[in-house]
């Protein structure tokens, strides 16, 4: 059998961050520090460096988060009962997705142990593993998405709503493949220490995908007028071009083009492909316990009254853009303790996670304290002036959140510390203590049986986070004494 193609590690590394070796990145200069200055100056350099490789992520995240706004803005536009459908279908569509995104959230760590290792013929062959399992798993999100109508009135939901989701699933379904492909290619690029094109394409995006969807939506020069089928169609397009964007990024311009990535892509590694999925099936699972647990709450918030359920939106939608800087630190925080697994070096890991948890301790809190200090303004935004119960209730809220806000962050970069370890199955048992044993179980109570109503259940969710978030950090110190040792 043919070798694979493998270029030179220095060949493929030369045009990193600065043109530095990444691999010692975590060992630039005061190495071994023996007096305070040198300490506290290795420390700027390891949160520079984890800085550097968050902050291109997060704001991907966040143009991601813009796209979906744009899309809500125009789908409200159309009238309150497209709006709600469309909320029916992304809930058919994300729980599936969700799925896939947790399970190739595993190809990182994998490019980044080999790309810290010198191993690029493993780098490779984790992205092409990737791509595979992308398109596996894009099937039966497709026929989630396409039989989401009868779904959805199994589930008790009226034939119209039903109908107007369908609509909107149909031209949302062939967009999978591609999301998810672009999803791979934008792991490996973050594990080679190189997330900036993905940046570059999300943001150019944005103001495209807000056209298309106008142009679909209204049926604007010539086209015809599509409604919710041409807000879905509209994303499948962004989808396929981002795709084919950084998919023309990894094979065209260097570093990336260095590693050959499409090289004997016909291969199917099953070895690889189990490893892939033993590391990320548990991810996927957690994924799907998180978005279960605010889900139940949000029904919780619903069974008490309309004011809590808007008031609990408010909360949420502010932690979910607050989510977006911790994810961006949290894979950062995996690349690098991987890179640093990968080239053998014990001490690094467990300095690199403290490191990527210390940042997002530091940004998380000073986030929560402009919410803190901005609640009223916060509340007013999403429901005007009138100075309602509402508003009143959704400050109290961002109020009671702030714990919830700083531990959140704790526990996604924690996780993502462990991911760079591969350690994903205990944090999975975490989580379900956290989340649902102690977190839901306490919203319930507090919310509906002790009568605190939604502020219970934000105190519960706050707990709840906190031990998850403290079980994390127990875990990543363990197994990085160990590492040290």
């Amino acid at each position: 059998m043919k070798q694979e193609i493998v270029s030179s590690p220095k060949q493929a590394r030369q045009h990193d961050f600065h043109g530095q070796d990444s691999r010692n990145k975590s060992s630039v200069g005061f190495a071994t520090p023996t007096d305070k200055m040198g300490r506290w100056r290795h420390l700027a350099v390891e949160v520079s460096a984890t800085a550097r490789l968050a902050l291109p992520i997060a704001l991907t995240q966040l143009g991601q988060v813009a796209m979906t706004t744009t899309d809500l803005a125009f789908i409200g536009r159309i009238g309150a009962e497209a709006l709600a459908a469309a909320a029916l279908a992304s809930r058919v569509y994300l729980v599936s997705f969700a799925f896939g995104v947790g399970l190739l959230t595993a190809i990182a760590p994998f490019a980044a142990q080999a790309f810290g290792a010198d191993n690029l013929a493993v780098a490779r062959r984790s992205l092409r593993m990737g791509l595979w399992a992308a398109l596996l798993l894009s099937l039966p999100i497709m026929g989630v998405a396409l039989r989401g109508e009868q779904i959805l009135r199994a589930l008790g939901q009226t034939p119209e709503a039903a109908w107007l989701a369908q609509q909107y699933l149909f031209g949302l379904a062939w967009g999978a493949a591609p999301a998810l492909c672009f999803l791979t290619i934008r792991s490996f690029m973050s594990a080679v220490n190189r997330p900036e094109p993905v940046l570059w394409i999300t943001f150019a995006a944005i103001p495209v995908n807000g056209l298309l969807v106008y142009l679909l939506i209204y049926g604007e020069l010539g086209l015809p007028r599509l409604g919710l089928f041409g807000v879905g169609l509209a994303t499948t397009t962004v989808n396929c071009t981002t795709f084919l964007a950084v998919l023309w990024f990894a094979t065209m311009r260097r570093p990336f083009s260095d590693y050959h990535v499409l090289a004997h892509l016909w291969r199917f590694d099953l070895p690889l492909m189990r490893q892939l999925i033993v590391i990320g099936m548990p991810i996927s699972i957690a994924f799907l316990m998180t978005n279960g647990l605010f889900s139940a709450a949000t029904l919780l918030a619903g069974l008490i009254g309309t004011d809590s359920l808007a008031a609990h939106q408010i909360a949420l939608q502010i932690a979910t853009i607050l989510s977006m800087i911790s994810f961006g630190i949290s894979t950062a925080a995996a690349v690098r303790v991987s890179h640093a697994v990968g080239r053998d070096d014990g001490p690094s890991i467990k300095r690199l996670g403290s490191v990527a948890i210390l940042l997002g301790i530091v940004i998380a809190s000073m986030l929560t304290l402009a919410v803190v200090a901005g609640r009223f303004e916060i509340a007013e935004l999403f429901l005007g002036d009138d100075g309602d119960a509402t508003s009143r209730l959704a400050a109290k809220l961002l109020l009671i959140s702030a714990c919830f806000f700083i531990t959140d962050a704790v526990q996604s970069i924690a996780a993502g510390s462990l991911r760079g370890l591969k350690d994903t199955r205990v944090p999975l048992l975490f989580a379900c203590i956290g989340y649902w044993l102690i977190g839901f179980s306490l919203s319930y109570v507090l919310g509906l049986k002790v009568g605190l109503g939604a502020i219970g259940i934000w105190i519960g969710l706050s707990i709840g986070t906190t031990v998850n978030a403290v079980l994390l950090l127990l875990r990543f110190q363990l197994l990085a004494n160990r590492f040290v040792l």
